[in-house]
């Protein structure tokens, strides 16, 4: 059985995200998706709320698990027993940052390889950041994430 991690913040999930979920689970036997706990950052969602989010906006995937986890990408996939690492790519900018990741990961345990996925076109703009400035504003969002995220973006925002 290949079991491969998809990592993010997902803060919220994108129809890129859950585009590139489902194409993981064609791939791969089955999908676990890492809600990153980040105190680096302060996400808009908590973890729990994202992982709950992701819980709903993947029910009709199969072979798909929700899991928090603090730390690196590579500790989370072993931890998972994964040996794939899922990375959606949208543009060449993301790229390098990714294939420097790639690579560090690579370093640090050579069991495990990064796949990389090119975002549908349709996606290839799309970004969580650019979902909650364009919600902040007051801009329709339904194109860009299931109608019970916006919902919660909308809600989340106007607190």
């Amino acid at each position: 059985m290949t079991r491969a991690v998809y990592p993010g913040s997902f803060d919220p999930v994108t129809f890129g995200h859950l585009d590139v979920i489902r194409r993981a689970t064609q791939l791969y036997d089955e999908v676990i998706i890492g809600v990153l706990n980040n105190s680096a950052k302060t996400p808009l969602f908590s973890t729990e709320e994202r992982v709950n989010i992701l819980k709903k906006a993947t029910k009709d995937i199969p072979h798909v698990d929700i899991k928090p986890f603090k730390g690196l990408s590579v500790d989370f996939a072993k931890n998972c027993d994964a040996k794939v690492i899922v990375r959606g790519l949208r543009a060449i900018t993301d790229f390098e940052y990714e294939l420097q990741m790639a690579q560090t990961n690579r370093v640090l345990n050579s069991g495990v390889d990064t796949a990389f996925l090119i975002t549908s076109l349709q996606y290839a703009y799309l970004s969580s950041t650019t979902v909650k400035e364009v919600a902040s504003f007051g801009g329709d969002i339904s194109k860009f994430v299931p109608d019970f995220v916006a919902k919660e973006l909308v809600e989340k925002i106007s607190k």
